[in-house]
C-alpha cells in the first residue's frame, strides 16, 4: 500500500482550509520559501523606525507590512532594557531609554578635551562632541602660509547660546511621511485581495504586520526626542577648551553651559505618563508582538496559496523599498543638524595650519591667555632643552602680549649642537609664521587681541 510522503499530508491539511476560485491555482510553481522574506531587511526597518523622531508625523504612518520584524524585537526589546527612571524638577518621574540601542544616536566616543581656565581634562568625549568633531572637519579652510610637514586644521568655533538643561530639537518639515502612502496602499490592496480570494492565511499574516508595524511606530513615536547636557556650578568660569584628534583641533570659546552641551550633552528618548513604567511595558509588547509577526510569517505563509504568497511577497518588496529609501538618509549628517539646532548655528571658522608647531602657536594667539604655558605643556609635551628655550622664548611674550617676531639671538645658543640650533630656528620660524598668518585673521578671530 502507498503511503504518501508526511510532508506532503501537512501541507494539504493547511490548503484545505482556502476555499473559493484562486488565482494561479493550476500552478505547480510553489513559493515555499516565501515566509523567508520577512525575515531579511531588519537594518532598513530599525532605519524606518529611527527616523520617527527625525520627520514630522512619521509615528502615524507606519501601517504597513514591514520585513525585518524579527531583528526590530530584538532592538525593541534592548531599548527597554536600557530604560533607567529619570526626575524633572516639578514634573514627576519619566522614563529615559538610551537610543544607542536602537537608533544609534548615542555611544561613539569623542576625542579628548582640555579645559583651558579650570585645567579639568576629559580623556574621552561623548557622541556629540564626536559629531561636532566631524562637523569641523568636513568645513571649508583658510590656509595659512609656511611650512608644510603634516597640515593640522584649527577650527574656532564661537559658542554664543546656552541650551536649555533639556529641551527637544526642532524636527525636519519633509515629505518623507507622505511617501510612506505607497507601501501602506500596497499592503492594504494585497490584504484585501487575499481576503476576496478567501485565502485567510496570508489576509491574516499582512494584516497583523500591518497592525504591529503601526502599533511600533505609535509607541516609540509618542516618546519624546529629548538633548540633555549638565548644569554647571554658579559662578563657573568661562568653558573655552580644546578639543582635539589626530585631523586637527576644536577650540570651544564660550560659557560654561554651551562648551559643556557639546563636550558632555547627549540625545535620549523621554517617555512621559503618569506610570512612566507603562511605557516600558508597551515597548516591550511591541517587542514580542514583532517576534511573534517574524514567526507567523514563517509558519504560516508557505501554508497559503501560491496568490496569496506572491502578495505577501509584494507587500514585502513595496515595504522594504521604502525602507530602503529612509536607509539611505545620512544618519550622521541629521544628527548633527539636529545638533547644530540646539546649539544655534555657531560661527565656525577654520583654518590649516602646515606644521603642529604652528597650530600650538596659532591656538594660543586665538586663547589670548595671560599665562599660557599649561596649555603649551598639554599640546606640545616634548621638554628637551631645545624645545625648553623656544617654549620659554614663546611663553614670554605671550604673557606680555608682545608680537611674535624672533632673531638669531634666540636660537644661538652655543651649548647645542649645529643640529639643534637648527632645529631651533626652524621652531622659531614656524612660531613666526603662525603668528603672521593670526595677525592678517586677527579682527574676525580675535576683535579684542591684547597684542600689542
Amino acid at each position: 500500500m502507498y503511503i504518501p510522503p508526511l510532508s506532503n499530508i501537512v501541507q494539504a491539511v493547511p490548503r484545505a482550509m482556502v476555499t473559493g476560485h484562486i488565482p494561479l491555482e493550476n500552478t505547480k510553481f510553489i513559493l515555499n520559501g516565501a515566509g523567508v522574506a520577512g525575515l531579511f531587511g531588519g537594518e532598513e526597518a530599525v532605519a524606518s523606525i529611527a527616523l520617527v523622531h527625525v520627520f514630522q508625523g512619521r509615528k502615524w504612518f507606519g501601517w504597513y507590512n514591514s520585513p525585518g520584524s524579527y531583528i526590530m524585537g530584538m532592538r525593541f526589546s534592548q531599548l527597554a532594557s536600557s530604560a533607567v527612571p529619570s526626575l524633572y524638577r516639578n514634573k514627576g518621574e519619566h522614563i529615559r531609554t538610551d537610543l544607542a540601542s536602537l537608533f544609534e544616536y548615542h555611544g561613539r566616543k569623542g576625542p579628548k578635551f582640555r579645559a583651558v581656565h579650570s585645567g579639568t581634562t576629559f580623556q574621552e568625549t561623548g557622541h556629540l562632541a564626536a559629531l561636532f568633531m566631524k562637523e569641523c572637519i568636513d568645513r571649508g579652510a583658510t590656509r595659512i602660509k609656511g611650512r608644510e610637514t603634516q597640515p593640522i586644521s584649527v577650527t574656532i568655533a564661537n559658542l554664543g547660546h546656552v541650551p536649555c538643561h533639556h529641551e527637544s530639537p526642532t524636527l525636519y518639515k519633509r515629505r518623507a511621511p507622505f511617501y510612506a502612502g505607497v507601501p501602506i496602499l500596497v499592503s492594504i490592496g494585497t490584504c484585501a485581495a487575499c481576503g476576496w480570494c478567501e485565502d485567510w492565511f496570508s489576509f491574516a499574516v499582512i494584516l497583523f504586520s500591518m497592525i504591529v508595524s503601526g502599533m511600533s511606530c505609535l509607541v516609540i513615536g509618542f516618546g519624546t526626542f529629548r538633548f540633555t547636557h549638565p548644569e554647571p556650578a554658579p559662578g563657573s568660569p568661562p568653558g573655552d577648551g580644546i578639543l582635539g584628534c589626530d585631523e586637527g583641533v576644536v577650540l570651544l570659546k564660550g560659557k560654561e553651559g554651551a562648551v559643556n552641551a557639546v563636550t558632555r550633552g547627549r540625545f535620549s528618548l523621554l517617555f512621559e505618563h503618569e506610570d512612566a513604567r507603562w511605557s516600558v511595558t508597551l515597548i516591550r509588547v511591541c517587542s514580542v508582538a514583532l517576534v511573534i509577526q517574524a514567526i507567523a510569517q514563517l509558519i504560516l505563509i508557505p501554508q497559503s496559496s501560491s496568490f496569496g504568497q506572491l502578495m505577501f511577497v509584494v507587500s514585502v518588496a513595496v515595504s522594504w523599498l521604502y525602507n530602503l529609501w529612509l536607509w539611505s538618509t545620512d544618519k550622521e549628517k541629521v544628527q548633527r543638524d539636529l545638533l547644530m539646532k540646539v546649539i544655534r548655528e555657531p560661527r565656525l571658522t577654520k583654518y590649516i595650519l602646515g606644521t603642529r608647531t604652528s597650530m600650538v602657536i596659532f591656538v594660543l594667539l586665538a586663547l589670548d591667555m595671560d599665562d599660557p604655558e599649561d596649555v603649551m605643556n598639554f599640546l606640545l609635551p616634548p621638554n628637551t632643552k631645545a624645545w625648553q628655550i623656544w617654549k620659554a622664548a614663546v611663553i614670554k611674550r605671550l604673557r606680555n602680549h608682545e608680537k611674535l617676531k624672533f632673531h638669531a639671538s634666540d636660537w644661538d645658543d652655543s651649548s647645542l649642537l649645529e643640529g639643534e640650533r637648527q632645529m631651533l630656528e626652524t621652531l622659531f620660524k614656524d612660531a613666526q609664521d603662525a603668528y603672521e598668518g593670526f595677525e592678517q585673521y586677527r579682527e574676525q578671530i580675535l576683535p579684542c587681541s591684547k597684542l600689542q
